[in-house]
């Protein structure tokens, strides 16, 4: 009862998680495109009012005019609207997830016994926790450094944005090596969305609120506060597509298990912020192709490099391969515990991804993703069955 009710419970968040995140990033890019589509106003009373730019549109049957103010209106309504609850919504609920999947079951889903380094393969499960929160916060310290130092009058942002870049390259080296693959990719996001919902809680609606405030004061605001926040809204808007990216990819073994995965996110990573950049700059009017390309092409190199080797496997040598019997005591040694119809393991109340060995003819199903999750060790989770060199070595060289 208690494995259904925490798959429950995983359920809910998550479908809290898709909602809230649906919700802000679809207001994101929305807002992101008008502020791109943007037009100088054709009537002279909007000039005189200190219209920046307006669009027409139409949607739903109806037609909308949109004008954006650059200096402070008239007067500022009383239902001002505020972008915030989501992006709020969708951190904490996907935090809960995290504490939920990965933090309840570290050694399973955080500890990487095959990290090259010695004390992170030896991490305890508390250790890894604590690492992983560490991980998150000292992402957030180090972004937000970076900004208020390299650029910090929104001068220098072009400057600011490679160092971001090198930030994420880093970051995606080093989750790879303290951490399991999957558990990589999702912190390597996390640490990106926790830098977008800190951008809004702690610098794009601050800003705004003094804004507001000196408004309807009648005084003129900070034009710092414009400028910054428009900065940190920018880098929320690349980081959107890799994040998204990153938050799916626990589901594909391929990419998080390869010994390059952190190349592999690398490359997922650029290919997806190009790939915005194309729509922002088409927004605005400009149509650059070679952004698309480029990305396109960093995901085919992704491929190739993720791609599983067609060499023969080690210990093969072109002898038998293993027959039936010896396959299914494998299988019934060291993944029924988990995959099948009633998992003898606590935490589960159903076989993960609803994928179950009880059977023949469902372990031939699985064969190609058998070989690969075994082959690139993330199965057994944390070798908690201590699966040996050898026995990899059989479910590689399984032709049947």
């Amino acid at each position: 009862m208690q494995a259904y009710l925490i798959d429950f419970v995983n359920l809910l968040l998550r479908w809290l998680h898709v909602i809230a995140a649906i919700a802000w990033i679809g207001e994101s890019i929305y807002f992101v495109m008008l502020d791109n589509s943007l037009r100088t106003p054709k009537a002279e009373e909007d000039r005189q009012k200190g219209v920046f730019g307006e669009m027409w549109s139409v949607h739903g049957g109806g037609f909308y005019h949109n004008q954006k103010y650059a200096t402070a209106p008239a007067k500022l309504p009383n239902d001002l609207h505020w972008s915030f609850w989501k992006a709020y919504t969708t951190w904490l609920s996907g935090f809960a997830l995290f504490v939920i999947l990965y933090m309840v079951n570290p050694g399973f889903y955080l500890v990487n016994p095959n990290s090259p380094w010695e004390w992170a393969a030896s991490m305890t499960g508390w250790q890894a926790n604590v690492l992983a929160l560490a991980f998150l916060l000292g992402g957030w310290v180090v972004y937000n450094e970076l900004c208020k130092r390299i650029s910090p009058n929104m001068d220098r942002d072009g400057l600011l944005s490679v160092a971001v870049a090198v930030m994420m390259v880093v970051v995606a080296y080093l989750s790879t090596q303290m951490f399991t693959g999957r558990a990589a990719f999702l912190l390597t996001g996390a640490v990106m969305a926790t830098a977008m919902s800190a951008n809004v809680f702690f610098w794009i609606i601050p800003g705004q609120r003094r804004m507001v405030k000196a408004m309807k004061a009648g005084d003129a605001p900070n034009p710092l506060d414009g400028k910054r926040g428009k900065q940190r809204s920018v880098h929320n808007t690349y980081f959107t597509l890799p994040v998204v990216l990153l938050m799916v990819s626990n589901h594909y073994s391929f990419i998080y298990s390869h010994e390059l995965a952190w190349v592999v996110m690398v490359l997922f990573i650029f290919a997806g912020a190009l790939i915005r950049q194309f729509f922002v700059l088409m927004h605005a009017g400009k149509t650059q192709p070679a952004y698309p390309a480029v990305g396109v092409g960093l995901i085919l190199l992704a491929f190739w490099v993720a791609a599983p080797s067609s060499s023969s496997p080690s210990g093969n040598d072109g002898a038998q391969g293993p027959d039936q019997a010896q396959i299914t005591g494998l299988i019934e040694q060291h993944c029924v515990q988990c995959h099948a119809r009633n998992p003898e393991h606590a935490g589960f109340s159903a076989p993960p991804a609803g994928i179950a060995f009880d059977s023949w003819d469902e372990i031939l199903g699985q064969k190609a993703q058998i070989q690969q999750v075994v082959a690139s060790r993330y199965m057994p989770l944390g070798n908690m069955t201590n699966m040996s060199d050898e026995e990899r070595d059989m479910i590689a060289a399984w032709e049947e």
